[in-house]
């Protein structure tokens, strides 16, 4: 920093840099949820009303603008991921597991399907769809605990039966709505758990 600039200039400067990378961000977010699953690096500066300098001046490239994307919806999906109240009974845990994830399949779809799409590109989103699936994987362990006794093959078609793949299936091409989704999971997930 040399004499001439003040702390409070340096302050402002980084608060600036700071909200445009959040304003472009946030565009990029918007891009996903509106269905445009990989947007540009042209299309995410015109819907920050940016230009495209200013956006590979805040991120090295279009990965990264992607990368910071993808932290902070994972920060949603871990504040919405709640694991059921393990005095409940067996039925009503399986209905909260189900609802939760299917909201959060519902809300989130784009997102879940852009990640998806390029994950096979990008060691980073790679890495975190693995994360996120192992915080899946223990979240229905712990308000389902009744899996552990089941065999192997049931543990891990319940885990399929209640992932975003499965989800997006019946949503997309089953043309089936939500809440038929949801009582559909529920229908195969009850007896499944429920055998001894």
């Amino acid at each position: 920093m040399s004499d001439n600039t003040s702390p409070a200039k340096v302050d402002g400067r980084r608060l600036r840099s700071d909200r445009s990378r959040q304003v472009i961000v946030e565009a990029m977010l918007q891009l996903i949820a509106q269905g445009n699953l990989v947007p540009t690096a042209q299309q995410v500066a015109d819907h920050a009303k940016v230009g495209i300098r200013s956006v590979f001046r805040h991120f090295e490239d279009m990965e990264a603008i992607f990368a910071t994307a993808d932290e902070l919806w994972r920060k949603e999906f871990n504040h919405r991921l709640q694991q059921a109240d393990e005095q409940q009974p067996l039925q009503q845990r399986i209905t909260h597991t189900v609802k939760q994830l299917g909201n959060l399949y519902e809300d989130h779809a784009n997102i879940l399907k852009s990640t998806a799409t390029r994950r096979w590109r990008s060691a980073f989103l790679k890495h975190n769809y693995q994360h996120y699936q192992n915080q899946l994987r223990s979240n229905i362990y712990a308000s389902l605990p009744e899996l552990t006794r089941l065999g192997n093959n049931i543990q891990e078609a319940v885990v399929a039966i209640l992932s975003f793949e499965y989800w997006n299936r019946l949503r997309d091409h089953q043309s089936l709505s939500p809440e038929a989704s949801i009582s559909l999971i529920e229908d195969i997930l009850n007896p499944l758990i429920a055998a001894k």
